[in-house]
């Protein structure tokens, strides 16, 4: 007999109102190019522990349902004739609708301990429905970067456990390795930094610090060289550049020759590599110092373009910065489309949301392969284009509606150059009196408060992972690198 003191609770959608349940049907039929689908139904399953008898019944109708659109099983699904399959998060992804429900089951029932909850989705698949396709259905559904499928029995408990971490270790003996034992470390820790950028650290600490580097020491300069932080492609010296026979051949030469003629008006005698970064600036440092630009807001570090306005606010003239920011997010949109797309748009918010302004505009620029074709047609080690961009659209909405933030020009493009690797670009508009603004630099003896709420399993590999070279591995092997911020 079981001792478990979990409970749980699974709502489905009332006919009417069961649109995502009918929504997937049709998209599963057409996906898979199959027929033996009649019918799907979606389950949404809450385990919980730590609640209270009648704070659990109060809960019922408040929190896990809506009682007009939602019809409620207790401990067991209702029976049918039909193949189930239930998705869960991977352990450590944050589960965004698990703590919205134990924050609210908490509010409802103020304890000393907030009530632990698990979520899964469950799926019943009704026709004539074979283990095979069952199987096709489930690799559709299951992203296995996020998601695994989850047990149907129910936990003892929902209590995790976790081995206290250990000293951070220091890398003994690095300051002495050589370069063929570095090019390994690289491979073995998976890193995103190069070997010979690993060889610049060894040196620099045998050289200037005289002793080995921690672990920790080595994965913040990871990140931070990471082309997610720095920009390392972009920044890369360009010694040699050739130009292909083609249809675009005279203007691109036409262009490069302006480029190299202007970097002489601005550089002067100053020395500095050609890379793509600097292609794409130039343009903007010809304009200032030809004078072109006095709106522009300068500052040491511009994460956010500002320009300087005048503002009528309740018909006094006033000082204002607009800023402007863009974000990319190819690379985590690719392997996981929810997450990497929501997370593209925030960090285009908090860049200027930093700065002290208010964000009131943003445009969506995105970019895949064709999302109507067939799903076996998919390429090894990616996802369905449709998956892709179906759940890059929800992500970026997701973000950008809890937070209130509108987005007036939405772009997407289908192209088969997409189909290697989406594109995912968020760009937005913020506003802030110019006396608002404060500008500073950090010092010895400052103190650093760190805020936030949770997040997954991400840590320092949300910044690294989506500057590696991703393979058909990439699926499973990069599940700690998905952001899934709280």
């Amino acid at each position: 007999m079981s001792t478990s003191q979990v409970r749980r609770i699974y709502a489905e959608k009332r006919p009417g109102y069961d649109v995502a349940a009918q929504q997937l049907c049709r998209e599963l039929c057409e996906a898979l190019a199959t027929q033996a689908i009649e019918r799907v139904r979606i389950f949404q399953r809450y385990d919980v522990e730590g609640l209270s008898d009648a704070a659990f019944e109060s809960a019922r109708g408040v929190i896990f349902s809506e009682p007009n659109v939602d019809v409620l099983y207790d401990e067991a699904l209702p029976e049918m004739d039909a193949q189930t399959l239930a998705v869960e998060y991977l352990p450590g992804q944050y589960d965004q609708r698990a703590d919205s429900a134990s924050q609210c089951l908490q509010l409802l029932s103020p304890q000393d301990e907030r009530p632990r909850v698990a979520c899964a989705k469950v799926y019943a698949i009704e026709g004539s429905v074979t283990q095979e396709l069952m199987e096709r259905i489930a690799r559709h559904l299951i992203n296995p970067v996020e998601a695994r499928r989850a047990s149907m029995d129910k936990p003892e408990t929902l209590t995790m456990h976790a081995d206290a971490p250990a000293d951070v270790a220091t890398v003994e003996g690095f300051i002495s390795m050589e370069d063929k034992a570095l090019e390994a470390m690289v491979r073995e820790l998976g890193m995103a930094m190069s070997a010979e950028d690993l060889c610049f650290c060894r040196d620099y600490f045998r050289d200037t610090e005289k002793r080995d580097p921690s672990i920790t020491e080595l994965r913040a300069i990871d990140t931070y060289w990471s082309d997610h932080c720095r920009h390392t492609t972009f920044l890369t010296a360009i010694d040699e550049i050739e130009f292909a026979d083609g249809r675009f051949t005279a203007p691109i030469r036409a262009a490069y020759e302006l480029y190299v003629d202007t970097r002489s008006d601005v550089y002067g005698e100053r020395r500095k590599d050609i890379s793509l970064m600097d292609m794409a600036t130039l343009g903007a440092k010809a304009l200032r110092r030809l004078g072109k630009l006095d709106d522009l807001d300068a500052s040491d570090e511009i994460n956010a373009c500002s320009i300087v306005v005048t503002a009528n606010v309740d018909g006094k003239d006033e000082p204002w910065l607009i800023m402007f920011k863009n974000e990319t997010h190819n690379h985590p949109t690719e392997i996981e489309g929810f997450g990497g797309a929501a997370t593209c748009l925030g960090g285009a918010i908090r860049d200027p949301l930093s700065g002290r302004s208010y964000v009131y505009q943003a445009m969506r620029v995105t970019g895949s392969g064709d999302p109507t074709v067939p799903f076996d047609q998919t390429r090894e080690g990616k996802l369905p284009q449709r998956k892709l961009t179906t759940t890059a659209a929800a992500g970026y909405s997701a973000y950008g509606n809890q937070i209130g933030l509108a987005t007036g020009h939405v772009a997407e493009v289908y192209d088969e150059g997409y189909v290697a690797k989406l594109l995912e670009i968020g760009a937005v508009l913020g506003a802030a009196p110019y006396e608002n603004i404060r500008r500073d630099v950090p010092r010895p003896g400052d103190k650093i408060v760190l805020l936030g709420g949770a997040t997954g399993r991400d840590g320092c590999g949300g910044a690294t992972g989506s500057s590696k070279s991703h393979t058909v591995e990439s699926l499973s092997t990069c599940g700690a690198e998905v952001q899934k911020g709280n």
